[in-house]
């Protein structure tokens, strides 16, 4: 299995895409290839691009159709609105297959081009990493295998993916402004009461955005959405568009019982230009549960490197509580940056670094990627995140 060292050209692959879908089926069955394609795209002609993403092919694998135990427990009568809320949160952990898809609605420059729609699939398990009343923390780790030309699978290929936070009425929010700038904003009792936010980590725990939202539940799904969310540039288009940096939109989570979507509606917006937004997008990215799917490379990698990561985490909190600004030289995800915070991961999970050696360290690796605080720029203590 390969694992931490590979996180770098892993993430490269990512910006690329995925895989290209199969068919579900159990594992024994041969892999069936189905052609990338949308049916909502732009109108069918020579002008309309055919959708990128990935390339290489996925191991079948095979749907759990049955409702979970994490969707039965949401459905339990006679809960609290905090606890049916919390419940739903829970509910997105497990092991899925994680159909991505993106389009580009409209374009506001005119220039006769259209942007390709993004179309690729991965398989991912969700990690609950803290679990408390008003807090919850799911971890996404990646966990691929590629079958080879030869149509044989090849290694397992792990890597943390992503974190997302849930508070309930949380008492501030870190926001994403703009280029690589984060805000730490406090919340007034009116603003934040009976919403949860969401705060969404990038692969080192740096920041990505964070909003408020509220939870709504029925017999058929539970979904929570957000208010208008800046976003910086996503990785799946770092390597094709260079006309904006920033998304500002909506982030819809909806928990059904056999999976969960994440919905967004997204202006795409460039600092600074004289044409401020140049398009609108459409994405969603479906989580569907597996059946009997091994995940034991992702559960491996969550075992040897969760006290890590969170220490990583404890250090970001920390650093909160001294700036209310937080300016990075360069988007981690885009720059690399993150990779000496995962070579520290890697000599944790092997034994070579302790937790409290690792926290001078981890603490060194961010600062090294903070800008000096501007002029006049506020750097007031906070409360604990």
């Amino acid at each position: 299995m390969r694992r931490h060292s590979l996180a770098i050209g892993f993430l490269g692959f990512l910006a690329a895409g995925l895989c290209t879908a199969q068919t579900p089926a159990p594992a024994s069955s041969p892999p069936k290839t189905v052609s990338s394609r949308y049916t909502f795209s732009w109108p069918v002609g020579p002008e309309a691009p055919a959708p990128r993403g990935g390339t290489t092919r996925g191991v079948p694998v095979e749907l759990d159709r049955q409702p979970s135990a994490e969707w039965q427990a949401l459905q339990q009568p006679g809960l609290s609105s905090q606890e049916r809320d919390r419940r739903a949160i829970l509910a997105m952990a497990g092991g899925y297959r994680v159909n991505f898809d993106f389009l580009e609605v409209a374009s506001f420059v005119n220039d006769g081009a259209r942007a390709q729609p993004y179309q690729s699939w991965g398989t991912e398990r969700v990690f609950v990493d803290r679990n408390e009343p008003g807090y919850v923390s799911l971890v996404h780790i990646l966990d691929m295998r590629v079958l080879g030309a030869d149509g044989k699978p090849g290694e397992s290929m792990v890597t943390k993916h992503w974190r997302q936070d849930w508070r309930y009425e949380p008492a501030q929010v870190v926001e994403y402004q703009a280029g690589n700038r984060w805000t730490r904003r406090d919340l007034g009792a009116a603003e934040r009461r009976g919403q949860w936010s969401q705060t969404v980590y990038q692969v080192d725990e740096a920041p990505r955005y964070g909003s408020l939202g509220r939870w709504e539940h029925n017999a058929a799904f539970s979904t929570w959405i957000s208010g208008d969310t800046a976003r910086p540039l996503p990785r799946r288009e770092w390597s094709v568009r260079k006309d904006y940096d920033v998304l500002r939109g909506t982030n819809r989570h909806t928990v059904t019982p056999t999976g969960w979507l994440q919905e967004e509606n997204n202006l795409k917006g460039a600092t600074g230009a004289a044409l401020p937004m140049v398009g609108r997008e459409y994405g969603v990215a479906r989580y569907e549960r597996l059946k009997d799917a091994d995940f034991s490379g992702a559960q491996a990698y969550y075992d040897s490197t969760r006290v890590y990561w969170d220490r990583v985490l404890d250090v970001w909190a920390a650093l909160w509580r001294e700036h209310s600004v937080i300016t990075l030289t360069a988007n981690s995800d885009q720059s690399g940056a993150f990779a000496g915070l995962f070579e520290l991961a890697d000599d944790f999970a092997h034994g070579r670094l302790t937790a409290d050696a690792a926290v001078p360290k981890i603490r060194d690796a961010i600062t090294k990627q903070m800008a000096p605080p501007a002029s006049g720029q506020p750097t007031q203590p906070g409360a604990a995140r």
